[in-house]
C-alpha cells in the first residue's frame, strides 16, 4: 500500500464487515457465501528457502473445500502452479453429505501457471485481468478472503478485490515475529527460554551471546533466529564449546570474549545449508532477530498449541500436537502427532491461551499457534518454555482440518482429545515430507490407485486409515504429505509405517 491513506481507509472499511462475513462463512445457515482462498507463502526470503517443492505448499489449504458442504457456498481457490484435478477430486471426496458434482459446480480452481518463488498474492496483484475475473465471481455482500499468512500483499489484494480479509492485520504482524513472541510471553507471564530479542546488528548479537554466556554457567550452545524465519530455515547454532579458553570465569575480559565470539560467528551452523554468514547477517540487520540458550537435553519435546481468535471476540483452543523435528539439531519441522503428550498438553494449552489473550487485546484475529519446548526435571515432571508464536496457519493446521472433513467431530478442550460424533477419540501422525527418490515419477492417480489396492485410504466405518495431501510435489520431487489416523496412537503409527512400506515396495519393483 505504500502508506496510501485512501487505500488504508478502504481496508479499514472492509474490515469493519469482517465479523458478519466471517459468521456467514463459518455458519450453518442457508445463506450464500463466497470464499476466496489465497494460500500465498508471503514470507521474506521465500525465494531462497531450501525446501524441495515449496511452491506446492499452496495445496495445504485445500481443506478449505470443506466449506462447500454448505449448498449455497462458492469457493475460489487460487494457486501459482496447476493443481492436479485428481487431487481436487480426492479432497472433495472427503467432504461428507454433498455430491461431488454439486460441489464441483460451485468451485473455481484458478492457476496462474507461474511457479516462480514469488508470493502468490504478489503474482495476483501483477495480473489485473485475474483480479477482475475473481471480482466477477464474488456475489455482493457475501465475500471473504482467507490466506495462509497475512502481509501487506494480502492487505493490498483484499482492497483490490473489495472483500474483507480473515487474518491478522499486517500492522500487528510484529507480534508473530520471534522478538514479538518473546514480548507477548513476558506480558502473559509464561515461562520462556533465557535470551535476548530485537537484535539488528553484529555488535548487538555479539553482546547478547556474551550476556547469555555470563548468565548461564556451563552454557554450551545458543540458537540465533531471524525474526521471520520459516520452518526453522532462519536459524543457526552457535557453539560456545570451541571458545572454552575465553569462557567467563577464565580471567578473560569482556572485550576478549566478545572479539572471540565475533570472530567465530561466520562458523555458525546454518540450518539452511545455502546460508553464509554474510547472507545471514544481511537479513538479521534488515528484519532483526533473537538469540536463545540452546536446550541440550536429547529427550526434549517440541509441542505446539493451536488456537483461534474469532472476529466476533471468542477465543478457542483448537488442538495440541507434538511436533516432529529433523535436520541440524532438530531445528526443522517435519510433521506432528495429535494430541500432544497427556503429561503436558493441558499445561501448554493453558499457557497458549494466556498468550492468545495478550494478542487478542492487541487486536489480533484468526488462527495462531504457540510453540513450546518441554524438558523433564529431575523429579520426572515436565517444564515447558514458550519459544514462538505463529500468527498464521502452519504445518499442524491441515491434518486436523482434513480429519474434521472426514468425521465431522470436535476438539474437546477439557481433555485435549478429538472426539468423533459417537464420542470416540481419534489420534494421528502427519508429515509433509514423506520422501524417497523412488517416488519420483509417481503421479497422483498412481498414488491413489496404490492406496486403494492396498487398503490404505481412510475408511469411515473403521474410523482409521490414511489421508493424502501435498501431492503436487510427488512426481517431480518424490515427496508427499500424509495424515495417518487411528483409534489409538499405536494404530496411527501402524498406518503411517504401512503407507511408507507399501510405497517403497511399489516404487522399487
Amino acid at each position: 500500500m505504500g502508506g496510501d491513506a485512501d487505500e488504508m481507509n478502504a481496508f479499514r472499511e472492509l474490515q469493519s464487515q469482517l465479523g458478519p462475513r466471517w459468521e456467514l462463512a463459518d455458519g450453518e445457515g442457508p445463506e450464500p457465501r463466497d470464499i476466496v482462498v489465497v494460500p500465498s507463502l508471503s514470507f521474506d526470503g521465500i525465494d531462497t528457502i531450501a525446501i524441495e517443492g515449496v511452491i506446492h505448499y499452496e495445496e495445504r489449504m485445500l481443506f478449505a473445500l470443506n466449506l462447500l458442504r454448505h449448498p449455497r457456498a462458492r469457493l475460489i481457490y487460487i494457486s501459482s502452479a496447476p493443481i492436479h484435478p485428481a487431487a481436487v477430486d480426492y479432497m472433495l471426496s472427503l467432504v461428507s453429505g454433498i455430491p461431488n458434482e454439486h460441489m464441483r459446480r460451485r468451485l473455481t480452481v484458478l492457476s496462474l501457471f507461474d511457479s516462480s518463488l514469488v508470493p502468490l498474492s504478489q503474482k495476483i496483484l501483477q495480473r489485473p485481468r485475474v483480479i477482475e475475473r475473481i471480482r466477477s465471481l464474488i456475489r455482493p455482500d457475501c465475500g471473504l478472503m482467507t490466506c495462509f499468512t497475512v502481509s501487506e500483499l494480502e492487505r493490498d489484494l483484499a482492497v483490490a478485490l473489495g472483500i474483507p480479509l480473515y487474518g491478522v492485520d499486517p500492522d500487528l504482524q510484529w507480534l508473530g515475529t520471534k522478538s514479538g513472541s518473546r514480548w507477548a510471553f513476558r506480558k502473559a507471564g509464561v515461562p520462556l527460554l533465557p535470551g535476548a530479542e530485537d537484535l539488528k546488528s553484529e555488535a548487538e548479537l555479539v553482546g547478547a551471546i556474551d550476556g547469555l554466556w555470563q548468565e548461564i554457567q556451563g552454557l554450551e550452545r545458543v540458537v540465533v533466529k531471524h525474526n521471520t524465519g520459516f520452518s526453522g530455515h532462519g536459524n543457526a547454532i552457535f557453539d560456545l564449546r570451541a571458545l572454552a579458553g575465553v569462557a567467563p570465569g577464565n580471567g578473560t575480559s569482556r572485550e576478549s570474549r566478545e572479539q572471540a565470539v565475533a570472530d567465530a560467528l561466520p562458523r555458525m551452523r546454518f540450518v539452511d545449508g545455502r546460508q553464509t554468514w554474510a547472507t545471514f547477517l544481511e537479513k538479521l540487520e534488515r528484519q532483526g532477530g533473537i538469540v536463545e540458550a540452546f536446550v541440550e537435553d536429547p529427550n526434549k519435546r517440541a509441542p505446539s498449541c493451536q488456537l483461534r481468535i474469532s472476529p466476533t471476540g471468542s477465543l478457542d483452543p483448537i488442538s495440541t500436537h507434538d511436533q516432529l523435528v529433523e535436520g541440524i539439531d532438530g531445528q526443522i519441522y517435519a510433521g506432528c502427532r495429535f494430541p500432544a503428550d497427556a503429561a503436558y498438553r493441558m499445561t501448554i494449552q493453558r499457557d497458549a491461551l494466556r498468550v492468545a489473550e495478550v494478542l487478542q487485546a492487541q487486536g489480533a484475529v484468526g488462527r495462531l499457534a504457540v510453540d513450546f519446548l518441554c524438558v523433564r526435571s529431575d523429579d520426572g515432571a515436565w517444564r515447558q518454555y514458550a519459544i514462538e508464536t505463529n500468527l498464521r496457519l502452519g504445518g499442524t493446521t491441515h491434518p486436523m482440518m482434513m480429519l474434521r472433513m472426514m468425521t465431522d467431530g470436535r476438539y474437546d478442550p477439557d481433555t485435549g482429545l478429538y472426539l468423533t460424533p459417537r464420542g470416540e477419540p481419534q489420534f494421528y501422525v502427519a508429515s509433509d515430507s514423506l520422501h524417497s527418490e523412488s517416488y519420483r515419477g509417481l503421479l497422483v492417480e498412481d498414488l491413489l490407485d496404490i492406496a486403494a489396492v492396498d487398503g490404505l485410504h481412510y475408511q469411515a466405518w473403521s474410523e482409521s486409515g490414511v489421508l493424502f495431501h501435498f501431492t503436487g510435489a510427488l512426481s517431480e520431487h518424490g515427496k508427499l504429505g500424509i495424515t495417518a489416523v487411528g483409534k489409538s496412537p499405536e494404530e496411527a503409527d501402524h498406518w503411517f509405517e504401512k503407507t511408507r512400506q507399501v510405497l517403497n515396495r511399489e516404487t522399487k519393483r
